[in-house]
């Protein structure tokens, strides 16, 4: 039922334009607000350690921001999928063409900020011919993710789903057989999706948070770099993309695994924390995500 009043949505702004997805969609992020607070209560207090220093109003302020910038996310996919308006800019993407044409393999990491989706499609579209393997998570009942899952796969991105069991040792296999070949590998380092997961702790506005383990043993297995992309919304139709330089996972013995595990996934909570300072309303992260104060 709920693709369904969204396929409605998306066929009705086509036929009369985007306005009305906008107006739509900001009647459904503020039900989510109001008729939500557990959701709410997450981000106010995520926000309550981003910025100490603000009054509650300003933390249920950034909250209301951060739920309806979200909205962004599904229209930006139509403008993107059904119009093509959708302009990009970038920094650092000369690093992801060196691996690509150096044939060395790389590891993109995303995070829960911007819109990954439009990555994904733009991505794919630059590097055209490039092999693109796309590691996701299953929310069970989600129609609505279901359908932009379709639609990354028939853009020609390879998708493998892990659900909240966990995924085949062979998803990773896979993974790492791909990367030897030159390809490209996408996936999040900020949500563990089901509670067998292999995770690191790391520091993260001075707090314990703990991240998944899979990307940084994947770089260290396949000797393929590391990058971290993050892809964020600038204006109407505009998208900045910032790529950093490769991060490179290397252990002397495999006694040294888990310690240079740990360091990269630090490094990597360091500089998320360092972005998200930059771009505060453009973390959609709705699950309780801090740990206890360190």
């Amino acid at each position: 039922m709920k693709a369904l009043f969204y396929k409605f949505f998306i066929v009705l702004s086509k036929k009369m334009g985007p306005w009305v997805f906008t107006i739509f969609a900001w009647f459904v992020s503020t039900g989510y607000f109001l008729f939500f607070p557990s959701r709410v209560v997450n981000s106010v207090r995520f926000y309550g350690e981003l910025f100490p220093d603000k009054s509650r109003y300003y933390h249920i302020w950034c909250a209301w921001s951060q739920y309806h910038n979200f909205t962004h996310v599904f229209l930006d996919r139509i403008l993107l999928q059904d119009f093509g308006n959708i302009s990009y800019t970038s920094k650092g993407w000369k690093h992801i063409e060196d691996a690509v044409e150096n044939e060395t393999g790389g590891i993109i990491l995303m995070s829960h900020m911007g819109n990954w989706e439009v990555a994904a499609h733009l991505l794919k579209g630059k590097l055209r011919k490039t092999r693109l393997l796309l590691y996701m998570g299953i929310k069970h009942k989600e129609q609505i993710e279901n359908m932009q899952k379709e639609s990354l796969s028939n853009s020609g991105i390879k998708i493998i789903a892990v659900d909240r069991d966990g995924g085949s040792p062979f998803d990773l296999v896979e993974g790492i057989k791909l990367l030897k070949q030159g390809g490209l590998v996408s996936l999040t380092g900020d949500i563990i999706w089901n509670e067998n997961q292999r995770v690191v702790p790391v520091k993260f506005l001075n707090h314990e948070v703990l991240l998944p383990e899979v990307p940084h043993t994947l770089s260290l297995l396949s000797d393929a770099p590391l990058f971290l992309f993050f892809p964020f919304r600038t204006g109407k139709n505009q998208y900045h993309f910032v790529i950093t330089r490769p991060l490179f996972i290397k252990a002397a013995s495999r006694s040294e695994r888990q310690k240079v595990i740990r360091e990269s996934a630090q490094q990597y909570a360091d500089i998320l924390e360092e972005t998200l300072r930059k771009h505060p309303f453009e973390w959609y992260h709705f699950e309780p995500f801090l740990g206890r104060r360190l």
